[in-house]
């Protein structure tokens, strides 16, 4: 039987890294061999691909309807993201195919959609995935199936001007527990912007204000929403993720955050696009006050797959490059200009020394004046470098008088 022939049923995905799975995301390829090892000559009919991806949820819920009558409402959907199929072994007359004995491989590849499919993701009332089925057909047999799934990541780039976007609010509440007023605390916050990646850190700019009589204490949290959707009705699970502490702000006193870090875990990214599942992230600044509920101020996050780039958008290292050529007007002038350089610097003894013993009486400066004048103009000039730098004095030896008006530069 095909049951004592058949040692080993596969599906291997080409991936880079042997021991891995798979990661795609929309329009790549997905390639691979279904691998058949029989240990005797079988007869197949058919080996059969089935591609497919699907969104789906479901949950129940407990209704009553009197006293003692009590029944159960199920919601499910499903949205249906990848459907192919394909034909890797299958005589055309419809006969029987018969496979010897050893290892048999059966390449498959297929193209992903095009139009933006989900992120892979798996939650309590729902999930998302996608896989590959092979239906091996056999004489006189049952149908042996193998399943297995693959991931689909698709890209969130928050090089965005969305996602780079920064995020602030303000928020206060009046304290108060029964008929009792404790004062008012407020929140004001704000972070860099609306897109991270996981592993790294937030920096939060925060003001706390306690007017209260009650001592208060500041905290954030990065919290994770899942939203499930069927029927028109609606299920949350919501998570905190990451948690920040600070110190506790005493009565009528004021804390600022300059910037404290709270890091963001290995999470999956944010899924806004699918139609009855979304995963959503939010950054919680509160404060708790005794004797009443806290004051919570919400920031909207991203959690996205490309990391910010280095200059902190895609086009922004045009306008880096162009900012480095402008890098020399933005020089100070220095207060006080330095002075000239001591003369001694510039020429040696021996030089001065041969220049004195060079000079020429003054009744003979006018024969050889024709002579320095035919010389080249570069000789010229460079026995003009020898004469001793002005004398510098930090005083303006010319100063303007105070009843002058100044001058106009630009006229």
């Amino acid at each position: 039987m095909i049951f004592d022939k058949l040692k080993k049923f596969d599906i291997v995905f080409d991936s880079p890294e042997v021991d891995c799975l798979p990661v795609f995301s929309s329009g790549d390829v997905v390639s691979g061999r279904v691998v058949l090892d029989l240990s005797g000559e079988s007869r197949v009919e058919s080996l059969k691909l089935h591609a497919e991806g699907f969104a789906k949820v479901h949950w129940t819920e407990s209704r009553s309807a009197g006293s003692s009558t009590a029944y159960t409402q199920n919601y499910s959907d499903e949205v249906e993201y990848l459907n192919r199929r394909e034909v890797l072994l299958q005589a055309d007359n419809g006969e029987v195919t018969v496979l010897p004995a050893g290892r048999h491989e059966f390449p498959f590849s297929f193209q992903l959609p095009e139009e933006t499919l989900v992120t892979s993701f798996e939650g309590k009332h729902g999930n998302i995935r996608y896989w590959v089925k092979v239906k091996l057909h056999r004489p006189w047999a049952t149908v042996r199936k193998i399943k297995k799934e693959f991931t689909v990541i698709e890209p969130i780039d928050i090089n965005t001007p969305a996602l780079l976007a920064p995020q602030a609010g303000t928020k206060d509440k009046l304290a108060r527990a029964w008929y009792r007023n404790f004062g008012q605390v407020s929140i004001t916050a704000k972070i860099d912007r609306k897109g991270y990646t996981p592993g790294e850190v937030i920096p939060v700019f925060a003001e706390f204000d306690n007017c209260t009589s009650r001592s208060v204490v500041p905290k954030a949290y990065i919290t994770q929403t899942q939203t499930f959707i069927a029927r028109g009705s609606m299920k949350q699970k919501r998570a905190v993720v990451g948690t920040l502490s600070g110190d506790i702000v005493g009565a009528r006193c004021r804390e600022t955050w300059h910037g404290r870090a709270i890091k963001i875990p290995p999470v999956g990214p944010s899924i806004l696009q699918c139609r009855i599942i979304k995963v959503e992230y939010m950054l919680k600044v509160c404060v708790d006050v005794p004797g009443t509920t806290k004051l919570c101020l919400e920031l909207p996050l991203v959690i996205g797959t490309i990391p910010l780039h280095p200059f902190g958008s895609r086009t922004s290292s045009v306008s880096s490059q162009y900012s480095c050529n402008l890098e020399w007007l933005r020089m100070s002038i220095p207060e006080q200009p330095e002075p000239p350089p001591e003369y001694s610097s510039v020429v040696t003894e021996e030089e001065a020394e041969q220049r004195n013993n060079a000079a020429v009486p003054a009744s003979q400066h006018a024969e050889d004046l024709s002579g320095i004048l035919e010389r080249p103009l570069m000789a010229f000039v460079q026995e003009f470098r020898f004469r001793p730098p002005p004398v510098y004095c930090e005083v303006d030896p010319n100063p303007q008088p105070l009843n002058m008006r100044p001058r106009c530069m630009t006229c």
